[in-house]
C-alpha cells in the first residue's frame, strides 16, 4: 500500500494481498479521519459481502471468490468509540460478467485497488438505534 495526502484528499493504492477494510481503518486511524467519503475500484479474488435483514437484525454473508472486478465500492468513514468505522458497500463483477454486491465484510485484492478518501471537518459519531439493530450517525452538536 502507498498513499498521498492532499489537502483533505487521500489517494490510496492497495496492493496485491491486502485486504482493503483493514488497511482503509489502519490509514485512517494514522491520518486521524474523522469523517470522509470513500470511492474506490480494482481488482480482487475475495469478497465477503453481506445484506442485512431488518426484522430478525441479521446479516447475512456471502463470500465470493475467484477473478473479481469492482465495479463500485462507496462509503463512508466515521468514528465509533474512537476507532475509525467504516460503513462500505460494493459491488463486484464475476468472470461472466455477473454482478454481486451488498455490504462490504471484507475484500482481497488481487492486482490492484484505487481508492480516493474526501475528508470532510467536523465528526459524526456513531450509535445504535435498537429499533433497527444497526449503528447509525450520531450528529454531535
Amino acid at each position: 500500500m502507498e498513499y498521498r495526502r492532499f489537502e483533505n484528499t487521500l489517494v490510496i493504492r492497495m496492493d496485491r494481498g491486502e485486504e482493503i477494510c483493514g488497511t482503509l481503518a489502519a490509514i485512517c486511524e494514522k491520518e486521524d479521519v474523522e469523517l470522509a467519503e470513500v470511492s474506490a475500484l480494482g481488482a480482487v479474488d475475495r469478497a465477503e459481502m453481506a445484506i442485512y435483514d431488518v426484522p430478525s437484525k441479521t446479516f447475512f454473508r456471502k463470500t465470493f471468490e475467484g477473478p473479481m472486478e469492482i465495479g463500485s465500492l462507496v462509503g463512508s468513514v466515521t468514528r465509533k468509540d474512537g476507532k475509525p468505522y467504516l460503513h462500505l458497500h460494493g459491488v463486484v463483477c464475476d468472470s461472466e460478467l455477473a454482478a454481486h454486491g451488498g455490504h462490504i465484510a471484507s475484500m482481497r485484492i488481487s492486482a490492484t485497488c484505487e481508492m480516493i478518501v474526501r475528508i470532510f471537518p467536523g465528526e459524526v459519531g456513531r450509535r445504535m438505534d435498537e429499533a433497527i439493530g444497526l449503528n447509525v450517525f450520531e450528529f454531535n452538536p
